[in-house]
Formats: C-alpha cells, sequence, structure tokens
C-alpha cells in the first residue's frame, strides 16, 4: 500500500462521504450561456422573472434524471425550448444545448459535461466526464445515420482506452458498470467515478407543491410523497405512525408557519366509497390497509375539539406544510430514485423547489428557511430554491445566494 503524504492525506480527509452536486454549468441552455453556478448544502437562485431561475433548476432535474437512466426524450419532451434563443443551426441544420455539473465526495471533484442536439432529431452527440485532469469517459457523434456514439474509456492496462458504441438517447456515465470491467487500476477509478456522479444525481426530489390538489382527501396508497403533494394527507398518515419524533418537528414548524393554535397534525379516515386512483380501484391487500379501503384527509387539532380541514387552510399553509414536511422526512417517503447497493447514510437527498417562496408570508418564508438551513447542516439533505429575491434571507447562515441579476 503506498502511503499518502501529510497534504494528500489532509485532503483526502476532507472530501465528503456524501457525494453531492457542487457545481452546475449552464454552457448553452436556454437563457443561459457559458454560466457556472456554484451549489451549496441550501442554495438560492434569485433574480427577477426571466432571468433563467427555473431554467437552471429544469437543467439540474434533467441531469438527475439522465443519471438515473432516463430516456432523453422522456426528460427533453420540447427540446428546443431548451436552446438558446439566439443560437443558428450549422450547415447540416442542426443546433442543441450544452449542459454539465461537478459532483464532490470520496473521489474528489468529478465533472460531466453532456452535449444534446434538438434539431433536426434529439440525441445525445456529446459526453465527458472527468476526474484530476483525465479524461475517464468521451463519447462523440461520428456517423449521423447511426443511432449511437462513439465512446472510450479509460483502461490503463495493456490499451490506455477502450472504445465501443453506446445509445445516443442515454447518458453513458450510468451505463459504464455494464461495460467496465474493473480488472485495471483505470477502470476501477471509471467505476468508482461514475457511482460518484450517479448517486450524487439520483436522489432528486423536484417539489412544487400546488395547494389546489392538497385540499381534498386522498385514497390510500403506497404513502410515497409526489411531487405536487396532491396526496399529502395519505403521507401524513403513514409518517405520524412511523416516526414520531419527525411528526413533531413538524408541528413544531406548523405552529411557527400557521395562523391560530396547532396542537397536532392528524389524518383521518373518511366514511364513503372506494378510493379510485386513475379509474382504477386500490381494493384490500394492494391499496387498503387489513383489506380496508377508503380516503384519508388531514386535519389541524386546534386544541380546544376544533380540527380544521387542510382545505381550509390558505396557500401559503400548505405551501409551508408541504415543504417543510420535504425537509423533515427524506427519501423514504418522497419518489425519488435512490442509487442501488449504496448505504442510505453515504446518500444525499437533494430537494429540488422552484418558487421557494411562492404564496409564503414573511414569517412562514424565514421559518421555513431556518428549517432547512438546519436540516441542510446535517448533511443528509441538500436544497436547491429559486426566489425573487433572496435579500431576506441574507442572515440565514448556510445559505448561498446564486444571484441571476441582470
Amino acid at each position: 500500500m503506498t502511503a499518502l503524504s501529510p497534504g494528500a492525506r489532509a485532503q483526502a480527509e476532507a472530501r465528503p462521504d456524501r457525494p453531492s452536486v457542487v457545481e452546475l454549468r449552464l454552457t448553452a441552455f436556454a437563457a443561459h450561456r457559458r454560466a457556472g453556478f456554484p451549489l451549496g448544502p441550501l442554495s438560492l437562485f434569485a433574480g427577477p422573472s426571466g432571468s433563467g431561475k427555473s431554467s437552471a433548476l429544469r437543467a439540474y432535474e434533467a441531469l438527475a434524471r439522465l443519471g438515473g437512466g432516463a430516456e432523453l426524450d422522456e426528460v427533453f419532451p420540447d427540446p428546443v425550448a431548451c436552446v438558446p434563443e439566439r443560437a443558428r443551426p450549422d450547415a447540416q441544420r442542426r443546433r442543441g444545448f450544452r449542459i454539465g455539473c461537478t459532483a464532490d465526495g470520496p473521489e474528489g471533484p468529478v465533472r460531466l459535461d453532456v452535449a444534446v442536439q434538438a434539431e433536426p432529431e434529439l440525441r445525445i452527440v456529446g459526453e465527458r466526464l472527468t476526474a484530476g485532469g483525465l479524461t475517464l469517459l468521451e463519447t462523440a457523434l461520428r456517423d449521423p445515420s447511426r443511432r449511437s456514439v462513439q465512446a472510450a474509456w479509460h483502461t490503463a492496462g495493456s490499451s490506455p482506452v477502450t472504445r465501443a458504441p453506446l445509445p445516443d438517447d442515454r447518458l453513458g456515465t450510468p451505463l459504464l458498470p455494464l461495460r467496465v470491467a474493473g480488472k485495471t487500476d483505470g477502470q476501477r477509478q471509471v467505476l468508482a467515478a461514475a457511482e460518484q456522479m450517479v448517486v450524487a444525481l439520483r436522489s432528486v426530489f423536484a417539489c412544487d407543491p400546488l395547494p389546489r390538489s392538497m385540499r381534498a382527501a386522498v385514497p390510500l396508497g403506497a404513502g410515497r410523497l409526489l411531487r405536487g403533494c396532491g396526496n399529502l394527507a395519505e403521507v401524513l398518515w403513514r409518517t405520524r405512525s412511523e416516526c414520531g419524533r419527525r411528526h413533531g418537528l413538524l408541528v413544531d414548524a406548523l405552529r411557527a408557519g400557521c395562523a391560530g393554535p396547532v396542537r397536532d397534525l392528524l389524518a383521518e379516515r373518511q366514511p364513503g366509497e372506494v378510493g379510485r386512483i386513475g379509474g382504477v380501484g386500490r381494493i384490500g391487500g394492494i391499496g387498503g390497509i387489513g383489506g380496508i379501503d377508503g380516503t384519508v384527509q388531514a386535519l389541524l387539532d386546534r386544541g380546544d375539539g376544533l380540527r380544521t380541514p387542510l382545505g381550509r387552510l390558505g396557500d401559503g399553509e400548505l405551501r409551508y406544510l408541504a415543504l417543510s414536511l420535504v425537509l423533515l422526512t427524506g427519501p423514504g417517503v418522497l419518489e425519488v430514485d435512490t442509487a442501488g447497493e449504496v448505504p442510505a447514510a453515504l446518500q444525499t437527498l437533494t430537494v429540488l423547489a422552484d418558487g421557494f417562496d411562492r404564496d409564503l408570508d414573511v414569517r412562514q418564508r424565514e421559518g421555513l428557511v431556518r428549517l432547512a438551513a438546519r436540516m441542510c447542516e446535517r448533511g443528509h439533505i441538500r436544497l436547491v430554491g429559486a426566489v425573487s429575491d433572496a435579500s431576506w434571507a441574507a442572515g440565514v447562515g448556510g445559505v448561498t445566494v446564486v444571484d441571476l441579476e441582470p
């Protein structure tokens, strides 16, 4: 075993155990050109309407979905909207966009850069994975008539690189474990860097609570919170019984963000017909509990015998409740694509919240960002949000503000 120098040992010890995205690069994407944004545990993109806050979060989510193995047309249903407005087609009438990120972790900083052709047909035309100044994977479109790209990855064996075709409708990095044997030091380096990038990208939950969908009773189901939080009541039904401590913290947060007294937050079964999701009955053993199905409604216990259905709360109160729940629960109750074969203790949930402060009053937004700062400080949760103005968060420690003012 090779002994590390004191400097190298200190650098290795300073590397985070949990892989996380620390930089987002939008070389050419929507309104962004040659842009690089540093990301901390709690980052807020701030700027006026049209400054590119939502597109930055959209690019981050796209990278996350590609890292999870999604196909390109699923991730970019309208790829032309991602092309910079003034981008002109080349001689072959091709236009596209470029995005990338850096993931830090046990392997040190690992960079991923992706070039996507949007016109005349959607395909990945270039990908590069690098670490420590070494190119570990590089792909390029050599023959436009074929639905593949030529890939070369670092081997450092009898041959310096291995070449093979990869599909042009998926990201190559998450496919490497299926192609790289891991027999040489170079191959193991490639696999370790790819795993770090994939783990950093996959545990992402894009959350945009929609108050109008959170007011009614909902069918009991898997109890995993959806993006729009329309099934909030059934998630509360589950979490209240599974983790009393976190539920207590959620109730404490509601006392600070909801009007009137709050003694508890409940979820109650409702009498009536069998609940249905998408026209399919959720009947015993599949969607029910103990063979009995139905719907569940969330209520605030006011402490004086009065229980207020969530349908009576304001939009700001509902968004505050939903985002607090996300920050206090974690991937076990969220619809996220966690990386397999990686201990949960080494994974970091990243919450993407466009319009983070939408509908919130001053007290709610300040309370929510302080809750986010406390949870992000622990290292297992990160949050990237978009706000029109972040001056109100300036006094909260641990907040990275990405200013998109023109």
